[in-house]
This record gives C-alpha cells, sequence and structure tokens, in this order.
C-alpha cells in the first residue's frame, strides 16, 4: 500500500470512528508504529487530523473546517466519480447553479464542452475555470468573500439568488443526515446554500459518504428540500435507505 492509500485509509477510520490510536492502526494496516506516526504528522500538516496522545482525531470534530486546499487533497478518487455521476443531473440546454466546494469543482471542471450552459456561481475558483469555455456564459454571485473557502456570502449573495431561478442547482454539504438534514460549519454560507436551493426548479446536493451521519452547526435545509443526492459507493447501505425515505434519489457512483 502506497502512503497516500495509507493516509486516506487512516482519514476514513478516523471519521468512521471518531478517533484513531496508533497501535491499533499498525496492526490493521501492517506497517510499524514509526510508519504510523509519520503517516498522522503529515495528516496533521495537511489540517486533516489533530494529533493528541496515542492516536489522532479528525479536524471536525474539534469544529474546525478545513480549508479549501486541505479538503482538494481528501477522496480525491470518490469526488471524480461523484462529478461524473452528477453530469447525469444536467439539463440539455439552460441554466445551473454550482455552489462552492472542491466536490462541486470536480463537476466545473467534468461540464461537458458541447453543451450551451448559464452558470451561476459563488465560488472564485470556479469562476476562473469557467470563465474561458466558450460555451458558458457565466454569473458571478456578489458579496463578502470567505478566505477559508472562497465564496462569496452574506446579504448580497443571497439578493443576487433571490433575483433569478434555474433549472438545477448543484450544491455541497458538509453534514447529510435525517435528524438534522444539510448542515455546514458556517452560518452565512449556510444561508447562500438555502438561497441556492429556493432559487432552483431542481436542487442535487453533492457530498462524499464521510459527510452522511455527520452535523454541523448551521442547517440550510431538509433533505425533503432537495430532488437527489449524490454519493460514493463508501455509504452504508442503511444510511442510503434513511435518506430516501426522507424524499431524495440517492445516487450511488
Amino acid at each position: 500500500m502506497y502512503a497516500e492509500e495509507r493516509q486516506q485509509a487512516i482519514v476514513a477510520r478516523a471519521r468512521a470512528e471518531g478517533r484513531v490510536d496508533v497501535a491499533g492502526l499498525a496492526e490493521l494496516l501492517a506497517v510499524t508504529p514509526e510508519t504510523v506516526r509519520r503517516d498522522l504528522t503529515s495528516l496533521e500538516r495537511k489540517g486533516v487530523l489533530r494529533r493528541v496522545h496515542g492516536g489522532a482525531i479528525p479536524v471536525e470534530r474539534l469544529g474546525l473546517e478545513p480549508a479549501v486546499s486541505v479538503r482538494e487533497t481528501v477522496l480525491t478518487a470518490e469526488k471524480e466519480r461523484i462529478a461524473k455521476a452528477a453530469l447525469d443531473e444536467l439539463p440539455e440546454e439552460g441554466t445551473i447553479a454550482i455552489d462552492a466546494g472542491t466536490t462541486t469543482m470536480r463537476l466545473v471542471e467534468s461540464l461537458p464542452l458541447d453543451r450551451e450552459l448559464t452558470v451561476v456561481t459563488n465560488s472564485l475558483p470556479h469562476a476562473m475555470v469557467l470563465a474561458s469555455r466558450p460555451n458558458v456564459t457565466l454569473h458571478i454571485v456578489g458579496g463578502r468573500v470567505r478566505p477559508r473557502t472562497l465564496a462569496s456570502v452574506d446579504e448580497a449573495a443571497q439578493e443576487f439568488l433571490r433575483g433569478i431561478y434555474v433549472d438545477v442547482a448543484f450544491v455541497g454539504a458538509n453534514g447529510v443526515s435525517r435528524a438534522r438534514g444539510l448542515t455546514t460549519p458556517d452560518r452565512s454560507e449556510a444561508a447562500v446554500k438555502q438561497a441556492f436551493i429556493a432559487s432552483a426548479r431542481r436542487s442535487v446536493v453533492l457530498a462524499d459518504h464521510t459527510k452522511f451521519g455527520d452535523d454541523h452547526f448551521a442547517t440550510f435545509g431538509q433533505l425533503s428540500d432537495i430532488d437527489a443526492v449524490v454519493t460514493d459507493t463508501g455509504v452504508e447501505a442503511e444510511l442510503v435507505e434513511e435518506i430516501e425515505a426522507a424524499g431524495p434519489r440517492v445516487v450511488l457512483a
């Protein structure tokens, strides 16, 4: 197993169980404790885990929100599959809105070049990619830009979104659960995500399996507010059943 694969396994286990310990990981991965400690140190430097005595815990448990540069390096294969599956939700032509996030960025990069689309986004990185696409008419949502996510937020962003109506909104989420619905760490981002959903004929949430069963500080919608959730095959079957029972289709990529 390569170091990147090993570290992805460590992060997945930490998120599933709430913490990991060096001895348990060494046995699970068939490596030395020293190798595990080096992996934990590397993951801490990336901002994904926080070292504690004898092991590590995911930063989500500390109430921290990883920066875009950190999230871009996590679960890349799963995010690619989610983006490809989400292409089936696109209209043949028309208007879509794409929320900020690293999974939605994969969707931006995968948009077909042979389809005329009007795209609305509140993400500076998304806009930089879309601005060079000849088949895309781009609209950028204004407002204050959060350095943590490079997304425009606050009242100006919400006002812009109240004045439009799109065919499909693609929205990211930090947490997806039947009990709390759709959640994210920041209230200003939650308000914009809520406005994205309200502005669309159909709304689709893109979220990898680590987001399921997780709850964060700010709620931006209930599961009944959306039409579909696109995720990867790592999500537990029981959670899929819970989500679908609440309303939206679940697409496994």
